[in-house]
């Protein structure tokens, strides 16, 4: 046997050992039907982005989410996650959630899930979605708890949060999130004065270079359009991944009224990148720039693939510099 295939047979056996400790520790409960993992014995069906129908908990107790958008959306639903997946590009979760996220277990990133630690949280629910490659591990998932996917890639923000609010039976809370977002981006837009209709980029800074983020119908994407106003040609449409890399030979193709820029970081580290980026040929030439139009934000609300919370800080950015 080589050793690649002893390597696996070992990982393997291993979370199927954790798998069977959590399942044994299930069935050694009360007989009144509730596990040891605190899950209600009531349930209920829902169907899930692919169709899948999951019986999953009527209250679910230990929900581990394995994206960005559930994250999100769990947290601003007032659910904590005993276990989560860290921020893009970040070791933890993602820093704009950190305060409200701070007893979840990190146990995955977007790339994959370490399902050791996963099972040993004896979750009650696992929610994931499209945004991220553990996606492909639904069949593992399952086999530690009810897995729900509740958004395909690219989807509109607030259906996905809906989705999720649904999963963890809280529709009624995620209403009025909703209408309390709409109502602030209502008023936001009526003060707009001459900045209505304006070009607004949105850009991360990586490695010396910077790539667009936002398109498409995610919480930056759809918060921009509801404010009435425009995107680069090049940002506008659904884009082809998470981010898209510019040239620095076409930084013109990232400028516009504003540029709102940051990283997968804090807003601290964002000004460390802009202080880089001014340094660039021709980043100096950018209308945004040169009218001192250039906003420095919190890059990891803005680049994460997020939910409500993410939004509002977007929402609350934009407002405060295009409506000032």
């Amino acid at each position: 046997m080589s050793f690649v295939h002893a390597s696996r047979r070992t990982v393997v056996t291993s979370v199927a050992a954790v798998v069977a400790g959590a399942l044994l520790l299930t069935g050694c409960g009360d007989d009144d039907g509730d596990s040891a993992g605190g899950q209600d014995a009531s349930t209920r069906q829902i169907t899930d982005a692919t169709g899948r129908e999951v019986d999953v908990p009527a209250e679910p107790k230990k929900v581990v989410t394995l994206s960005e958008p559930t994250l999100d959306a769990a947290l601003a639903l007032g659910v904590e996650p005993v276990g989560a997946t860290a921020g893009r590009g970040q070791k933890g979760v993602s820093t704009y959630l950190a305060d409200k996220a701070g007893g979840a277990e990190v146990v995955a990133t977007v790339a994959e899930a370490d399902m050791e630690k996963l099972a040993a949280l004896q979750p009650d629910l696992i929610l994931i979605d499209e945004t991220t490659a553990v996606k492909k591990e639904v069949s593992k998932l399952e086999s530690i708890a009810p897995t729900v996917v509740t958004a395909k890639l690219n989807e509109d923000w607030k259906k996905a949060f809906t989705a999720t609010a649904d999963a963890l039976n809280r529709k009624a809370e995620a209403e009025k999130v909703l209408s309390g977002f709409d109502a602030d981006v209502s008023a936001a837009k009526g003060k707009l004065g001459e900045n209505a209709g304006a070009v607004v980029s949105v850009v991360r800074w990586q490695n010396k270079a910077p790539s667009a983020v936002g398109r498409g119908v995610g919480h930056v994407g759809a918060t921009i359009t509801a404010l009435g106003l425009d995107r680069p040609e090049d940002q506008q449409g659904v884009g082809t991944g998470h981010s898209e890399p510019v040239s620095l030979e076409k930084l013109s193709t990232i400028d516009g009224d504003w540029l709102f820029f940051g990283t997968l970081g804090e807003k601290a580290d964002g000004e460390k990148a802009y202080a880089e980026a001014k340094q660039v040929p021709n980043f100096g030439r950018l209308k945004a720039e040169r009218e001192g139009r250039v906003v420095v934000v919190q890059g990891s609300a803005w680049n994460s693939a997020g939910g409500p919370l993410a939004a509002r800080i977007v929402l609350d950015d934009l407002t405060k510099a295009l409506t000032s």
